[in-house]
């Protein structure tokens, strides 16, 4: 029997664009998987558009913009009649979740998550208290041996925790990105397993034949200079990482490129050093199928990094931190070096860049690692297949989430009447 096609509406925290973060390409892998099972799917959001936003129509995507604390979105809404609603990110199912479950009741609610912004919050305080406790910014170890204990010891009574906890306990079903994640939850939170789904990245095979050894050349890094993580590596790169590295290839040169370049981002380039800010990358792929070795220094963050399977999907070796590879390659060896320190980081950036057969080892380990965790049409089957299940059980899935029920009788209240308090106030401005 032919299944029913769904309607969907997103809710976007910014619209997606897929070239300037894995956050926009994630959204766009979602989007596509919906579109290919013959959903029916509206995007909508409050934010203004960005100059790199995915052409959605062309795709046979509606767009709506909508305000945050009014009630033309009820209108909305309540017209559309959506079977699903995704939220993206645990901000808009705070503002628009209670206006969801009053006007489509029976509409599912998916929660993407991203990343844990909590723990990459959790991450960001714990460097600053490394860093100034201890003048060393070379050796991060033991920072990044926090265990899942540890790391919810100092998430637990954060804001921003309780914040996004109590979003995934209010929606049917969170997207975690992470396996990583998906445990720290499920272990020390003890959210039900019944309310998360893994859904990491999903990509199509590499871009095979691949550019050869011989013809590429220089270091490369690449991310969105708005996302702290990276310009934090950056940071690193530029003061620490990139000067030991020098001394042992004095012609060595590393390319940056990232979107929404600050004049603080600009104001590293040094041609001199061989330390070059590039700016946006029009097709970071292409960019990084002539690169030799991508660096990913990340000291703090959360989630999965595009740039790392970028990398891979490109044959493009990667040297990255513990926090860089978390989640992304389960037992199977790394496509590259992971390190802790700066130092072993740039000896193992040095080696990857000359050793030839090294380097061919760590690109064959790339294919592999993308066949085994990232294949788009494993990951989009059951992506599909766990919302629509949810969909037809969504009276017994609900009821089993009591902690959920409890969440959204209080919360919904609140915001409710805060909503419609800052509606009547903009009204008489």
């Amino acid at each position: 029997m032919q299944q029913l096609a769904l309607k969907v509406l997103v809710i976007g925290y910014v619209w997606p664009e897929p070239r300037s973060s894995a956050a926009g390409g994630h959204m766009m892998q979602l989007l596509e998987s919906f579109l290919a099972e013959g959903w029916h799917v509206t995007f909508s959001s409050p934010a203004s558009e960005g100059e790199h936003k995915a052409d959605l129509a062309s795709l046979g995507i509606a767009e709506r913009s909508i305000e945050l604390n009014n009630s033309s979105f009820d209108t909305f809404v309540s017209e559309l009649a959506p079977d699903i609603v995704l939220f993206d990110r645990f901000m808009m199912e705070e503002q628009f979740g209670w206006r969801v479950e009053k006007h489509c009741p029976n509409a599912v609610r998916v929660l993407e998550t991203s990343d844990l912004q909590s723990l990459r919050d959790a991450r960001q305080q714990l460097l600053k208290e490394r860093l100034k406790a201890i003048d060393d910014d070379n050796d991060f170890s033991d920072l990044f041996a926090a265990d899942n204990a540890s790391l919810y010891g100092h998430m637990a009574t954060a804001d921003i925790t309780q914040r996004e906890l109590a979003a995934i306990y209010r929606s049917d079903l969170s997207l975690i990105i992470s396996d990583v994640e998906i445990d720290l939850l499920t272990e020390q939170f003890r959210v039900p397993s019944a309310l998360l789904h893994w859904c990491p990245l999903m990509l199509d095979k590499p871009r095979e034949p691949f550019t050869p050894f011989a013809q590429r050349a220089h270091f490369l890094s690449i991310g969105n200079f708005r996302h702290a993580p990276n310009w934090d590596a950056v940071l690193w790169l530029k003061n620490t990482l990139w000067p030991m590295i020098r001394r042992q290839l004095p012609q060595a040169r590393i390319h940056i490129y990232g979107a929404y370049t600050p004049p603080k981002a600009a104001a590293l380039h040094n041609a001199a050093q061989g330390f070059h800010i590039m700016n946006w990358a029009e097709d970071a792929l292409e960019v990084m199928s002539d690169a030799r070795i991508l660096l990913a220094p990340l000291r703090f963050g959360a989630g999965i990094k595009g740039k790392l399977t970028d990398a891979m999907l490109c044959g493009t070796p990667s040297v990255t931190t513990p926090i860089g590879a978390e989640a992304m390659h389960g037992a199977l060896p790394w496509p590259g070096t992971i390190a802790s320190s700066a130092h072993d980081l740039a000896d193992a950036a040095v080696r990857l860049y000359q050793d030839q057969a090294l380097w061919t080892e760590a690109q064959t380990r790339g294919n592999q690692l993308m066949a085994a965790r990232y294949d788009v049409n494993t990951h989009a089957a059951a992506l599909t297949r766990r919302i629509r299940q949810c969909h037809e059980q969504l009276a017994q899935h609900r009821q089993a989430n009591f902690t959920g029920l409890m969440l959204r009788h209080h919360h919904h209240k609140s915001t409710q009447y805060m909503a419609q308090w800052i509606e009547a106030k903009n009204r008489s401005v």
